[in-house]
């Protein structure tokens, strides 16, 4: 899925550029500071990539000493196993043992992929730019599940902007972030 290669070279170039003295900032995900961030993301990125190969593969503790590596590989292994023919066609699993239609959870990768890039750019001064084709891609998916997602506490509240908002403000305030957050 070609949405899925950009999302993964937005978040390397953001992951690139993240210094260890910022580990402990604040994150616009809540929940989270850099160095959460980075290991929730080393945690699943393993069942994503599966995921994009038809292969369950559980979530596990990893060793997140050498972080920087350990997550652009994990990126990687994410945007290649995607990136194969019939990734997003008939059903998979991510991370335990429901299937879902393969094309949701694509959607689901280029929004982790997506909104967690920007939560670590925003928290450590980064620029964040995105195509507006993967922008509006995202958007959709996140229209249509946005509700259910947010039942499953996989986002927060949402945070109101304005109707002539850009598309990713859009997807920010869907997703229970706010637009302008600043640390």
């Amino acid at each position: 899925m070609a949405h899925i290669s950009s999302a993964a070279a937005v978040l390397s170039g953001v992951v690139r550029g993240l210094r260890p003295g910022q580990l402990t900032n604040p994150t616009p995900c809540t929940e989270f500071d850099v160095r959460a961030l980075v290991h929730h993301l080393l945690y699943w990125g393993p069942s994503l990539a599966g995921a994009g190969r038809k292969e369950l593969v559980e979530p596990s503790e990893v060793d997140t000493s050498d972080w920087r590596p350990a997550l652009l590989a994990v990126v990687s292994g994410i945007e290649k196993s995607w990136s194969s023919p019939g990734s997003s066609e008939g059903t998979t699993r991510m991370g335990g043992p429901t299937e879902l239609p393969a094309a949701l959870v694509a959607d689901m990768v280029l929004g982790e992929l997506t909104v967690h890039a920007w939560d670590l750019a925003r928290a450590t001064g980064q620029p964040f730019e995105v195509p507006e084709d993967l922008l509006t891609h995202l958007y959709d998916g996140v229209v249509a599940h946005a509700a259910e997602a947010r039942a499953m506490g996989v986002y927060g509240p949402e945070v109101p902007v304005p109707a002539s908002a850009s598309t990713l403000d859009r997807i920010l305030g869907l997703t229970g972030r706010d637009p302008a957050w600043s640390r």
